[in-house]
């Protein structure tokens, strides 16, 4: 059931409806559940069992650890007098060393699932690739598999409320009922956000009424992003897939032009998604987690990563980058290395303290890369913005003084205008990775972006090959220069939604601006009989 279609529209307005007049307030979150599993079925039907068992398996053993913490609790209670220091100590060890079982069975269930059936055929070629260079014949044989929708999505959220009842930051819900909608909430289940238990799961279970406000600025969240995907992402691609489809039919300047125009896509592929999704689930009254704030803004490529896919940053930060960081075995090599004769030296002394966290930075990073899909060049462009982050950690001194020389105001227009540009340019290297075939091709692509830069060869191309009408970069150029506008007024103002843009203005104002949208989508969207309407991007991952 694709975000584009009729059916789709009269599934929300039906499931909106029938929450808001479900007469028993207590449960009304009955009502998002048995939508959301409809929405799964009607989606994706042979591939509900993965869904289902990742579903089961982490509320069991949720609730296992949450009983093996409370028993050993009450234990300790029970033996305080009787029991030794040590007799305690070697209890909660005990105890830890369940709990961890626990946790590690949930971890490598669920996670197994997603390994295999995303990255097996990938991990198996790669050993047929070594096997055939050993010249060994066995190879491992490449199998047919499907990825279930959503699965990266809800296994992350899944794995990371196990994790948090784990550390006992949550109480593990007993209803299987609820957490079933937890994990399986459809506004969220195509592309995010992975939404945290504390941030979502109190709005999911408690009964909302109906609020004007709330409803209009979700009407206007979905008009909004429907903008940006019908008339601009889905225009986009045709160009995008041409050249992609056999880059070395163009030259330098069509392949950046399209990476170009892929940045211009992803951005309102992406972003249109996430207002879709935010803007459905707040006509209800739910409040989803932030997963985008306008990124192309940012000064810096960390920053832009703290932008762009926030909840999937916020997870690794939570679940991968500080355990990594605060491990003894990184703690205890920048000691090490503080100790050395470098460590002794200012900028030595610098590294040392930063090194558990720019070696945590550039693994979690790699595993971004490697989360993006099961193909070399998703770990290249993991690498390259895990080694970008992790130089502009040690380095930091060294750019602080070059800075210095050079009296460069940090807070002028000018400077700021200068860091947007340089991580904008960085982010475009990485798209290259995006979009093509492979490895090989992504250097190719670069290669030839440099080396054969002629310009009016390269818009000839693009102008009379690329699928598009001089009229479709007209109406993508205006569709940009109408979201660098909102986003400009959007960063100045702090307002991340787009209903707060017209708060306090006339009524006639806010109609208006309503009205040119939805003339804009009519007129200028891409769809219809016979067309099929492209995918979100993020619904491969």
């Amino acid at each position: 059931m694709s975000y584009t279609t009729i059916a789709f529209f009269i599934f929300v307005a039906v499931t909106v409806l029938a929450y808001y007049l479900f007469p028993v307030k207590k449960y009304k979150w009955t009502v998002l559940l048995a939508a959301s599993y409809v929405f799964y079925f009607f989606t994706g039907f042979r591939y509900a069992f993965f869904i289902l068992f990742t579903t089961i398996s982490t509320w069991g053993a949720a609730l296992m650890a949450e009983r093996i913490s409370r028993v050993s609790a009450d234990c300790l209670k029970t033996h305080k007098k009787e029991w030794s220091r040590e007799e305690r100590k070697a209890h909660k060890k005990r105890t830890q060393r369940k709990m961890k079982l626990v946790l590690a069975a949930a971890l490598v269930a669920n996670l197994g699932i997603l390994v295999f059936l995303k990255y097996y055929n990938f991990l198996a070629g790669g050993l047929n690739d070594l096997l055939g260079l050993a010249g060994l014949e066995f190879s491992a044989p490449l199998m047919k598999l499907f990825l279930p929708l959503g699965i990266s999505f809800y296994t992350f959220q899944s794995m990371g409320y196990m994790i948090d009842v784990y550390r006992g930051n949550v109480e593990a819900e007993k209803n299987p009922l609820k957490f079933a909608l937890f994990i399986a909430f459809f506004p969220q289940i195509i592309q995010g956000p992975i939404g945290s238990w504390e941030q979502l799961a109190h709005q999911l279970f408690t009964p909302h009424s109906p609020e004007f406000k709330r409803i209009q600025y979700g009407l206007e969240l979905i008009l909004w992003g429907y903008f940006k995907k019908l008339v601009i992402a889905d225009r986009a691609v045709t160009a995008i897939q041409a050249v992609t489809a056999d880059y070395t039919q163009y030259n330098g300047t069509a392949i950046g032009f399209t990476v170009l125009l892929y940045a211009l896509q992803l951005y309102a592929d992406f972003s249109a998604g996430i207002d879709i999704s935010r803007g459905i689930a707040g006509m209800m009254g739910i409040d989803m987690a932030d997963n985008f704030r306008r990124p192309y803004f940012s000064r810096s490529i960390n920053e832009y990563w703290r932008r762009w896919h926030i909840t999937l940053g916020a997870w690794m930060k939570n679940y991968l980058f500080y355990p990594l960081a605060m491990s003894p075995l990184f703690l205890n090599a920048g000691k090490r290395m503080k100790k050395s004769r470098l460590g002794q030296t200012s900028f030595g002394a610098h590294v040392a303290k930063v090194l558990p966290t720019s070696i945590a930075s550039l693994i979690v990073f790699l595993m971004v890369g490697i989360w993006h899909g099961a193909n070399g060049k998703y770990i290249a462009f993991g690498l390259w913005n895990g080694l970008i982050i992790m130089m502009s950690i040690l380095l930091k001194p060294v750019f602080d003084k070059m800075t210095g020389l050079l009296r460069i105001n940090r807070e002028s227009g000018v400077y700021r205008t200068f860091q947007m540009v340089r991580t904008f340019i960085i982010v475009l290297i990485g798209y290259v990775f995006d979009i093509a075939p492979d490895f090989a091709g992504a250097m190719d692509m670069m290669r030839r972006t440099v080396t054969d830069a002629g310009l009016s060869v390269g818009m000839n191309q693009v102008l009379n090959t690329c699928g598009l009408l001089k009229a479709d970069y007209l109406v993508l150029l205006a569709g940009m220069l109408i979201m660098l506008f909102v986003s400009v007024i959007q960063e100045k103002r702090s307002i991340d939604s787009i209903g707060g843009l017209f708060e306090g203005k006339p009524f006639i104002l806010q109609w208006c601006a309503v009205f040119c949208c939805i003339m804009s989508i009519i007129v200028f969207g891409i769809y219809g009989p016979g067309y099929n309407p492209a995918d979100f991007v993020y619904m491969q991952f």
